[in-house]
């Protein structure tokens, strides 16, 4: 297995770990008020928020940990460059993510727009951005597996 398949698989697992762990450790604090309270507005601003940051921090651990390991056991560094293949697969993952990312934002705002709570919008939302991180990594693991 290469470099960026290893690399696609660690990024897939952690975004699901990464998640799964924050909504398991949000879920408690869930709001128990009426479903328009300023407090649901609250908790959902802040899930989003932190969510971003402590994935984005994990994510940063994740890949130094992950280069280290790589680095001491196959006594190589990781490619210190990208060919047009590496660019091309990144483009094409990066496609389907957003594609992914603004039909779960279509959605949000549908759900919007056919009276659904606003707590429907923010689920919607967050789950569109983590199906968009998985998509990105499936993406660039098939096509390192199975050529452009």
């Amino acid at each position: 297995m290469t470099y960026q398949e290893k690399k696609s698989i660690v990024s897939l697992i952690s975004a699901i770990l990464i998640f799964g762990s924050f909504c398991l450790y949000m879920y408690p604090q869930h709001p128990q008020g009426g479903l328009e309270s300023t407090e649901t507005f609250r908790y959902w601003g802040s899930f989003v928020l932190v969510l971003t940051l402590f994935s984005i921090v994990a994510h940063i651990i994740i890949s130094i940990i992950f280069n280290i390991v790589f680095r001491i056991t196959t006594r190589e560094k990781e490619p210190t460059f990208a060919d047009e293949l590496d660019k091309l697969i990144d483009l094409k993952a990066n496609r389907n993510s957003f594609f992914v990312f603004v039909l779960g934002f279509l959605l949000a705002m549908g759900s919007l727009v056919v009276y659904q709570p606003s707590q429907v919008m923010f689920i919607i939302l967050i789950t569109s951005g983590f199906i968009s991180d998985v998509t990105g990594s499936v993406t660039k693991l098939y096509h390192y597996r199975r050529g452009v």
